[in-house]
């Protein structure tokens, strides 16, 4: 079985995602660690040096590849994985264990200003830009998210509580 979760950068994939994997027995994957790993380079720089299409395009192929792997797995994605090409289609094709960690616009600044740095994406905003910044991504991104399988709310919830919310969906 395939438990993938999909969601907002900030979102807690990779914290809920580990405890899902720990509860489960299951190996966990971080998509963004797998092609940085794959490629033995770090996302910023490859988008930095190849582009954003190149990256892209490789993000598809290992997503593929993680997919189509016979063990289980929880896998986080990056948070615009599902907004590119197919790759929304192909994730739902191949696992309907596709979970939305969803949270507000106000839940998302308060963690991600915390870590503003560390996020290449946002590290360049002024801090009164990232609510605009962040409720235009979700817009944009809603329609992607919203073709999980389930959408499990995160405001206001440790990763623990997340986590038992997704146990309770799972068959």
């Amino acid at each position: 079985m395939k438990v993938v979760l999909i969601g907002y950068m900030g979102s807690g994939k990779t914290t809920v995602g580990k405890l899902l994997a720990q509860e489960l027995g299951f190996e966990f994957i971080d998509l963004d660690d797998y092609i940085e790993t794959s490629i033995n380079e770090k996302i910023a720089h490859i988008f930095k040096t190849k582009g954003e299409l190149y990256f892209r395009k490789k993000e598809s192929e290992l997503l593929n590849e993680i997919l189509d792997d016979n063990r289980d797995l929880v896998i986080a994605l990056g948070g615009g994985t599902p907004c590119y090409g197919i790759n929304m289609d192909t994730i739902l094709q191949k696992t309907n264990m596709v979970f939305y960690l969803k949270l507000s616009i106000a839940s998302l600044i308060e963690r991600l200003y915390k870590e503003k740095e560390h996020r290449p994406l946002i590290s360049h905003l002024k801090d009164k830009d990232l609510p605009e910044f962040i409720g235009k991504h979700l817009f944009e991104r809603g329609v992607y998210y919203s073709r999980a399988n389930y959408t499990v709310t995160a405001d206001h919830k440790d990763s623990e509580l997340v986590k038992e919310e997704i146990i309770a969906l799972l068959p």
